[in-house]
Order: structure tokens, then C-alpha cells, then sequence
């Protein structure tokens, strides 16, 4: 059995919460200690009791805490050898013993986790989305996604859950007040993950054993939660039993249950 909550997610601040049996993990801490604390308290999990934070790429709206959550708490932080030399700021912070290391694209094992690190495109280091795996059960975590591509729809398959970035919508985009490059960045092969792209994506892991998905990391200025939903939903085909929900910006998700 494994339980997934979203604490925090969008362009401002994303953090994740994975328990199983055995191990309570965080992916990322995007947005400040005192809200991941708050964040955690709110679920009756306490931060004291958090075994491992994981990252998948430098950003702030990823790593925001890190530095901070793993010094005051003694809470040990795994991420991949150049996430580790864009972060210095945070390493200065984590003692040396709290500093673990991955390879992506190469099983580990964590207490009662198997944890996968796979390869994503996006305008970072090494960046990655996460398989994790409890006995025969599967989730991914999957945001900052540039483009998507065969290499990642084989390791999002037979995910029983999926968290998958659900960014912009084209259309807001292209009328929004950013900056022409910024827009350029955003829509890039290793910017972000469309609403469209992320509805196509869900619909065809749903031919791969996936009924329930939450999109997340949307954009506050190019997307709204209703009109991610619904695009989303426009590309998944009428006969799929699906069952979708928006990570929100500002306060945890339910509690998805997957075993």
C-alpha cells in the first residue's frame, strides 16, 4: 500500500508527500519549512518522522527548504551528482552524513521503497521524475517536463497513480503578460508540460492499467485549475473511467490510496 499527497504544487512551490508501510518521504520542498511543517501537520504526519527528502532538479520551486528542513530536522536529502553542484547554497546548509547521492535511471532501495529515478527534459542539470514501487504496487511522479517522449511513457506505464505537470495552456500563453522569451522557454522542448500534452499523455496510460491521475505544477499566470481540468479531460476519450484531480497551489490534496 502506498498513500500520495500533494502538500504544495504549482509555479510558486511544489512539494509531495509518499508513505508506505515502513518509510514517510517528501519529494521536493519547493516552498518554505514553516509551510512544509504546517503542510505535514495538517495530515497528522509530523516533519520529525519524515525518513528521506528527494529531489528531482535545482529550482527553487523544488528545493526552496531543502537545506533548511534537513539541518533543523536531521532528515536525510538524495539527489543526482549535478542537482547536488547547482544547489551549493543548500548543501552548506545539510551535514555531511544527511548527503546522499543517486544515479538516474538506476533502482535503489529505500527501506520498503524500490525507487526509480528516471530522465526528463527540462532546463536544469539532471532533472527526473520518480517510479516508486511497493511490493507490486507503482506511482510516478513526473513535473517539469519539457516535452514528452517514448523513453518516459514506458516508465510512466502501469503506474496505478500518477502525478504529471499539467503547466499552461497554449492559448493563455500566447496572450499572458510574460516576456516573448520567457513564453519561448515555457513552450521549449525542456520547458514545460502543456494541459493538451498532459491529457494525451494520461489517456494513453490509461490503456496501461493507470484510473487515477493528478495534474499539477500549473502555471498561475498561464493556467487556471478549471481550464486544466477540462483540457485535460478533452483529450482522454469518452470511454475511459478515469478518475483526475488538480493539485492545488496553496493547501494539500486528499490522501490518494494506492495498493
Amino acid at each position: 500500500m502506498l498513500k500520495f499527497c500533494s502538500l504544495y504544487s504549482g509555479s510558486s512551490g511544489n512539494s509531495f508527500f509518499v508513505q508506505s508501510n515502513s518509510s514517510k518521504i517528501l519529494i521536493d520542498a519547493g516552498v518554505s519549512c514553516k509551510k512544509i511543517v504546517d503542510a505535514l501537520a495538517s495530515i497528522n504526519i509530523a516533519v520529525e518522522d519524515i525518513d528521506g527528502i528527494f529531489l528531482t532538479h535545482e529550482h527553487t520551486d523544488h528545493t526552496q527548504s531543502i537545506g533548511t528542513l534537513s539541518k533543523k530536522y536531521n532528515i536525510p536529502v538524495y539527489a543526482n551528482i549535478k542537482t547536488w553542484q547547482a544547489i551549493p547554497n543548500q548543501i552548506k546548509k545539510i551535514n555531511k552524513e544527511n548527503v546522499n547521492f543517486f544515479q538516474n535511471n538506476k533502482k535503489f532501495l529505500f527501506k520498503d521503497l524500490n525507487i526509480l529515478p528516471f530522465d526528463i527534459p527540462h532546463d536544469a542539470a539532471n532533472p527526473c521524475g520518480f517510479n516508486i514501487f511497493n511490493n507490486n504496487t507503482k506511482i510516478s511522479i513526473a513535473t517539469d517536463i519539457g516535452h514528452m517522449d517514448s523513453s518516459i511513457l514506458n516508465h510512466l506505464k502501469d503506474s496505478k497513480f500518477l502525478l504529471l505537470e499539467s503547466n499552461y495552456e497554449p492559448d493563455v500563453l500566447k496572450y499572458s503578460r510574460y516576456p516573448y522569451k520567457l513564453k519561448e522557454r515555457i513552450a521549449s522542448p525542456f520547458g514545460h508540460l502543456s494541459n493538451i500534452e498532459a491529457g494525451k499523455t494520461i489517456n494513453y496510460l490509461s490503456n496501461y492499467g493507470l484510473k487515477n491521475a493528478m495534474i499539477a505544477h500549473l502555471s498561475n499566470e498561464n493556467n487556471f485549475p478549471e481550464l486544466a481540468y477540462r483540457s485535460v479531460l478533452e483529450q482522454i476519450e469518452k470511454n475511459k473511467k478515469l478518475h483526475i484531480e488538480v493539485a492545488s497551489r496553496i493547501e494539500p490534496s486528499k490522501f490518494f490510496e494506492v495498493g
